[in-house]
């Protein structure tokens, strides 16, 4: 049988029983050992067992839980109550004040955990009945929690970006540090809609009535400022020891969990009840990661094995086109897959075809790598299955639905599709602070 119709049966496969609603994991893990058997035999499973030890052995991996327990702790510290508070003091008096504050939280956040869900569900508790309350339009309250949360990804320390730097054996701290102007640039792009489009509609983030802003005297506000000590403290600790040299992301993720504890003692929410529930959290997220890893690993061990990834690089540079098409049509098929598979999915099954091809016509891994996180962001809030619209809807108080939610991300999605076109066209923005490393 050809290496052709061995490639295509092997897509149609993985795309008929994802359609079906198998975990990903183990549609993965369970083709590649059903295509194994049948090409090479029993002694082929072993397969299974060196790409599982492979992943469970790697040192870059240790970072994953350490970063998924400080999201944890520092979701149940409180330092998320704080920061509303003083975001209400400073950003409330404005026209939109709100939406812009929320957005100031969730970069805040973003940099603190890295990851998606604990920013949408902490806002949509929050911010989005403290927006309703003041008549802001769903619209502008909705997309401002889905659009700041899913500045998670790109602003490290991110999980996924682990994900991504693992699977294309590129440089963690570089991935780090290349995301940190991506991601400011997005959310002030987010912030400059929401003044904008309030200045131009004031009903869409009305500002306080003159009582309301007199609640707060500038002592109130310096006296909140405080609340914002601890958070610029811990992401001073993480990203400024990568980006000096002092620590690796794993040895950084260790400052960044000890940095959590104490941020819990100091607000007096560490309790033994609080530390086991953090454990078990970050045993979930972690497994299913790695479980994912493994089956990925499996299914494109076997793919590059029958020569798939050879077959698609010979032909992609084949193709007598400018290598920009080329990383468009890259960035299409990434928007298309977001809409029905998750990011660390897409990423274990795209960079090993895609990476060859991107080093091959002479772009940086580096580069490539942040812009496919800013793809991987605006996925997460593009229709039908975007999960932080459902993270969202999960909070979200009785009148708001799916198709308020939907209307409110939109302009984001828009927003995001510029700052992935900012990022295409000036990749300094990715790889100033990379090449400034030591």
């Amino acid at each position: 049988m050809s290496i052709e119709i061995i490639v295509l049966i092997m897509f149609i496969s993985l795309i008929g029983l994802l359609l079906t609603g198998l975990p990903l994991a183990f549609v993965l893990g369970g083709l590649a050992m059903v295509f194994a058997f049948f090409l090479w035999g029993p002694n082929s499973m072993l397969l299974v067992a060196v790409q599982s030890w492979g992943v469970m052995t790697s040192y870059f991996m240790v970072a994953i839980p350490l970063y998924v327990f400080m999201a944890n702790i520092l979701e149940r510290s409180g330092i998320v109550e704080d920061l509303f508070s003083f975001m209400q003091m400073w950003f409330g008096p404005l026209r939109g004040g709100l939406a812009i504050g929320t957005i100031v939280i969730c970069t805040l956040m973003a940099a603190m955990t890295g990851i998606v869900g604990a920013a949408v569900a902490s806002m949509g508790i929050l911010a989005l009945p403290a927006m309703l309350h003041r008549k802001y339009d769903k619209r502008i309250a909705l997309g401002s929690i889905c659009a700041g949360g899913t500045l998670g990804i790109l602003i490290p320390p991110s999980v996924i970006t682990i994900v991504y730097a693992v699977t294309a054996g590129v440089s963690i701290g570089k991935m780090f540090i290349g995301g940190v102007l991506p991601g400011l640039l997005l959310s002030g792009l987010f912030i400059t809609y929401i003044i904008i489009r309030c200045w131009l509609q004031p009903e869409m983030g009305p500002a306080p009535t003159l009582e309301e802003r007199s609640k707060y005297n500038w002592k109130d506000k310096i006296v909140a400022t405080k609340t914002v000590i601890l958070p610029v403290l811990l992401i001073v600790g993480v990203l400024g020891s990568i980006y000096t040299g002092i620590a690796t992301p794993t040895e950084a993720a260790g400052v960044g969990c000890l940095g959590a504890v104490i941020s819990a003692l100091i607000y007096r929410r560490l309790t033994w009840n609080m530390l086991g529930e953090s454990i078990f959290n970050t045993a979930l997220v972690t497994c299913m990661i790695l479980w994912i890893t493994i089956g990925a690993r499996c299914y494109i061990s076997v793919f590059s094995a029958i020569g798939g990834d050879d077959m698609i690089k010979d032909f992609v540079l084949g193709l007598d086109v400018n290598r920009w098409y080329i990383l468009i049509i890259m960035q299409i098929i990434l928007v298309f897959l977001g809409m029905f598979l998750d990011e660390i999915g897409i990423i274990l099954l795209c960079v090993p075809i895609f990476l060859p091809i991107i080093k091959s016509v002479g772009f940086d891994p580096v580069w490539f790598g942040i812009l496919f996180l800013v793809n991987a962001q605006m996925n997460y809030i593009t229709p039908p299955f975007g999960y932080t619209l459902f993270y969202l809807k999960g909070v979200a108080p009785a009148g708001v639905n799916m198709g308020d939610i939907y209307r409110g991300s939109f302009p984001f999605v828009l927003l995001q599709a510029i700052g992935l076109a900012l990022c295409m066209m000036f990749p300094q923005i990715v790889l100033y602070l990379p090449n400034l490393m030591k």
